[in-house]
């Protein structure tokens, strides 16, 4: 039977739909590719300010602009309010500034008070102040719902005529398998930073969904479905590799803040050895341990280091909101990482700063690029 077209659902015809869920499955096989093959490449793409998170932010960005068009247009022709696709423009333009932190590493400014102290990652946004079980069942909602679930029903004539009547647009039944697919990932989590996967193919199904939703009037042949879809992906992959080329030149290297970052690194280092004795190798840290100071000290009650020579520095000049959150002086956290080799003949600990570019560039094992670090114990190189 030839399915019905309706307002709150365009089909997007069979070759745009294979390769819709051909470039998102693409996305899963490459990250596959990599996680089994190339296993450092991996680790690096799935960092903050990678490719991988940036390509993210542009598509949800490119969803939520082609949604606010889809809603400028509904209201125009029909003369209804758009709630629906005015709050799927909101939910994406939300995720994308989620996804990079509201700029925060991009722009150097402090995170309010209520973020450094809830927000495990000591970052201003929302979604990391929320219960981790509550997080992962809205994200499952999200995917499930608005992408398998609700173009199900928009094919059962009684209900099709009531979302139409309620304003609400269906994403094309042709791209479930690809919400499935993103839905699988996060409910499985196969391998280490699976939901940096799962974000960038979510952000591609909106954007596809969204894109081959348009209205009638807005509707496009087959070719054109296909080209706008290939240079929509091209567009958003090129933005993101753009983007995180650009995030590695930063230019907010200034000797001063190089310089204070080195000085409360060392008073950092102090604090974890006055709670050691190396003598008898008993460190307050244990092998597999890398966490933000403050979360470390509140994990593990190490209150000493609201005493010991960082706290102190506020004496030279160290602002009280850096020294309780263990902020440095680019507004991002300090870390500490304890790492050792199976037959523990190796371990090295320090802490660090991801350095004027805000992004870590160490190993596990050492200081690199231009993060700046102290070591607590090197043993065994």
């Amino acid at each position: 039977m030839k399915r019905q077209v309706t307002a709150n659902q365009q089909p997007m015809g069979s070759l745009p739909a294979l390769l819709a869920n051909a470039l998102v499955f693409g996305i899963l096989g490459y990250m596959a590719y990599l996680e089994a093959s190339h296993a450092d490449f991996y680790r690096m793409s799935v960092q903050e300010d990678e490719y991988l998170e940036w390509a993210t932010f542009w598509a949800f960005i490119g969803a939520a602009w082609v949604a606010f068009r889809g809603a400028l247009n509904e209201r125009r022709e029909l003369g209804n309010w758009p709630w629906f696709l005015a709050g799927v423009s909101f939910f994406c333009f939300v995720v994308a500034m989620e996804e990079i932190s509201w700029a925060q590493r991009l722009i150097d400014y402090r995170p309010p008070t209520y973020f450094l102290e809830h927000n495990f990652q000591q970052e201003p946004n929302f979604h990391n102040v929320i219960s981790t079980g509550l997080r992962k069942l809205a994200l499952k909602s999200v995917i499930a719902g608005y992408g398998i679930v609700l173009p199900i029903l928009a094919l059962v004539p009684p209900l099709g005529s009531r979302l139409r009547k309620w304003s609400i647009t269906a994403p094309p039944i042709e791209l479930v398998p690809s919400f499935a697919a993103t839905l699988w990932l996060y409910v499985d989590y196969p391998w280490d930073y699976s939901g940096e996967i799962v974000e960038v193919m979510l952000g591609f199904c909106f954007l596809f969904g969204l894109l081959a939703s348009r209205r009638p009037s807005e509707a496009a042949g087959t070719r054109r479905k296909i080209v706008t879809l290939g240079i929509s992906w091209l567009i958003v992959m090129a933005l993101g590799l753009a983007t995180a080329a650009a995030a590695r030149f930063q230019t907010s290297a200034r000797l001063e803040n190089v310089d204070a970052a080195r000085v409360e690194l060392e008073a950092l280092k102090n604090d974890f050895l006055h709670m050691s004795n190396p003598h008898r190798n008993i460190f307050p840290t244990r092998c597999g341990i890398h966490k933000r100071v403050y979360s470390y000290v509140e994990k593990y009650d190490k209150d000493y280091l609201w005493r010991g020579q960082f706290a102190s520095l506020q004496g030279q000049g160290l602002r009280e909101e850096r020294a309780k959150f263990f902020i440095d002086p680019w507004n991002a956290p300090y870390w500490v990482r304890d790492r050792c080799n199976r037959d523990r003949t190796r371990r090295s600990i320090f802490v660090y700063s991801f350095g004027p570019n805000r992004r870590r560039d160490s190993s596990v094992w050492e200081v690199l690029g231009d993060d700046v670090g102290a070591y607590i114990l090197i043993e065994g190189e």
